[in-house]
């Protein structure tokens, strides 16, 4: 039976510090890192790799936490948005978010920061459609999207202009 599977022993470096717990290997990794590991960011929302409230990094590449093993993470690098010390571009969307009113009920946001970091990582000469259809697989039902889009390209005009600090612009 698969509850008669003992928990397996997992080490994980998250947001830059090692964590080793004992973990039940069917536990997904957002309810470990939520329940074992006290991280609210990322949340539950449909369970199924849709909404991505559940958006955290996994080895610098983000994943949906209610689709990936605990186990999985094991030896690995995890990154959520409670992030001790917040990269430049991280901190900057933050404060996008907060400027543009990005954010409502906070359900969501931290998936969208997490995906919205990697676009701007990755796509740094996204433009207003590209950074729409990125963000189209994180799911908000409060801001309707538009004022999420804005504080996105308003932080892809800082790093383009090289007022991001020199982590955003390696």
């Amino acid at each position: 039976m698969a509850h008669d599977i003992p928990p397996r022993r997992i080490r994980v470096d998250i947001n830059g510090s090692p964590v080793t717990r004992e973990v039940e290997p069917r536990r997904h990794l957002v309810d470990f890192l939520r329940e074992s590991c006290g991280l609210k960011g990322a949340h539950l929302g449909c369970e199924h790799g849709v909404c991505g409230a559940c958006t955290v990094r996994l080895d610098g590449k983000i994943v949906r936490g209610c689709l990936v093993l605990a186990v999985q993470a094991d030896g690995r690098r995890v990154e959520t948005v409670e992030t001790p010390t917040p990269s430049p571009r991280l901190r900057a969307l933050q404060d996008a978010f907060i400027a543009r009113n990005a954010l409502q009920c906070g359900y969501c946001t931290s998936g969208m920061l997490m995906a919205a970091l990697e676009l701007v990582e990755q796509r740094p000469d996204a433009g207003r459609e590209e950074v729409r259809g990125w963000m189209s697989g994180n799911y908000c039902r409060c801001t309707g999207y538009h004022a999420i889009v804005d504080a996105v390209c308003d932080v892809l005009a800082l790093q383009k202009a090289g007022k991001l600090g020199e982590e955003a612009t390696a």
